[in-house]
């Protein structure tokens, strides 16, 4: 954990990050903010943890890290898979979560676009590096990214277990936990990006807001998916707006 000041923000990777993923969103936040990041099970640092790698498991580890690693209050930022995992933390209502901010997350509600085609060939988006780089340029991200932000992105890919790569195109994003977002009571910020095809703006508000009624949504314009990647300050703006909002409510 770095930093030491106000609420500790707690990143939650995509499908196919690290907890590098975050870095350019941490660099551009102010001075003293706690900040927590880590590899998910079957990823990076943590390839070698076992199975399962299903969303219950993603959601354990995570709420065992925020209880660990933060003695305060603490607001969940998960991008894509990492945010389907934070909407069931959230769902629980742990004692120290003050606020979610979810960063293209899947939506609790699998669009019709998730069928078991679509979900066969996305499990072999990260099969080689030929296939991550187009994953990248053609799915992924609707900018160029900076050649060491995508060197960092090709690696993260292609750093994960057979199990848990399949596991999240296969299963996890399939899966309906609506009854668990309906259950969410803290603020809620949703950050979708103008040109993802990944998580539509449009497929947020059709199959996240309903069933998360309080959130409100922002569309970050130019970007694709990937957006803590493709426009980290964007992001960093969003949280530090967020975070000041939650003011008077955590103190």
């Amino acid at each position: 954990m770095t930093g030491d000041a106000g609420p500790a923000l707690v990143f939650v990777h995509y499908w196919g990050g690290s907890a590098d993923t975050w870095s350019g969103v941490i660099d551009q936040l102010p001075p003293g903010q706690q900040t927590v990041r880590f590899d998910q099970r079957g990823w990076g640092t943590s390839r070698a943890l076992p199975g399962p790698y299903h969303l219950d498991q993603l959601a354990d580890d995570l709420a065992r890290v925020a209880e660990t690693a933060v003695p305060g209050p603490y607001v969940l930022v998960g991008h894509s898979m990492g945010g389907k995992a934070s909407q069931l933390v959230a769902a629980r209502r742990p004692a120290g979560l003050a606020g979610l901010v979810l960063v293209a997350p899947a939506p609790p509600l699998p669009p019709a676009m998730v069928t078991e085609e679509y979900r066969q060939g996305l499990s072999h988006a990260y099969d080689s590096p030929e296939s991550v780089a187009y994953a990248l340029g053609q799915v992924l991200t609707a900018t160029p990214l900076p050649e060491g932000v995508r060197g960092t992105a090709v690696r993260d890919s292609l750093a994960a277990g057979a199990e848990a790569r399949r596991e999240w195109p296969l299963h996890g994003i399939a899966r309906d936990i609506t009854r668990a977002a309906r259950d969410i009571e803290v603020p809620v910020t949703v950050l979708a990006a103008e040109h993802d095809v990944v998580e539509p703006p449009q497929v947020l508000r059709e199959h996240l807001l309903p069933h998360i009624p309080h959130a409100t949504l922002t569309t970050i314009p130019g970007a694709g998916h990937l957006l803590p990647l493709e426009a980290p300050g964007a992001v960093a703006t969003a949280i530090g707006d967020f975070l000041t909002a939650l003011q008077p409510v955590t103190g």
